[in-house]
């Protein structure tokens, strides 16, 4: 696994990351960082590596479970507060699949983790109704939400500012 493409300065932090559209059943498969918000599987993509690579293995890391990319669904440019600097993101979102089916949960919520700078950080994985989504349910990027709910089948670019 090479670097991953992520860097912070005194000024900003840049950040190369991809997600994964987990669907099955009319649910999604999020991800929730105790104490936050939900948001969706993914990782920082390493140098070298594709976007397809990069999702695969944070899957297998995060959830121990293997998927395939089924399509590009959006491209996000990302604004937010990393800490106390302002981020800019660039993120590719995919629709995925399961490779088999009985390697995770398939219903409720089950706990797994992820590393960031060094840190192991404790996540509940959560199967969450569409009709969540629909309702209201914050899952960030909030302008991705829309795509994965009306998903017309072709690729999307958004722009989501999030900075005071």
């Amino acid at each position: 696994m090479g670097k991953d493409i992520l860097f912070k300065t005194e000024a900003f932090v840049f950040s190369y990351r991809v997600g994964g559209l987990l669907i099955k059943d009319d649910k999604i498969l999020l991800q929730k960082p105790k104490g936050d918000d939900f948001s969706i599987i993914g990782g920082h993509v390493s140098c070298f590596e594709t976007t397809a690579e990069t999702l695969k293995r944070e899957f297998e890391e995060e959830i121990h479970a293997k998927i395939e990319i089924d399509r590009l669904l959006a491209v996000g440019e990302i604004f937010f507060s990393w800490g106390q600097k302002p981020c800019h993101q660039i993120c590719m979102y995919y629709k995925v699949h399961l490779l088999n089916d009985h390697e995770i949960p398939l219903d409720g919520s089950f706990c797994g983790y992820d590393d960031l700078d060094n840190k192991r950080i404790e996540l509940d994985y959560c199967w969450v109704p569409l009709e969540r989504l629909r309702n209201g349910l914050k899952v960030y990027p909030l302008e991705l939400i829309p795509h994965i709910l009306n998903d017309k089948n072709e690729i999307v670019h958004f722009v989501s500012r999030n900075l005071p």
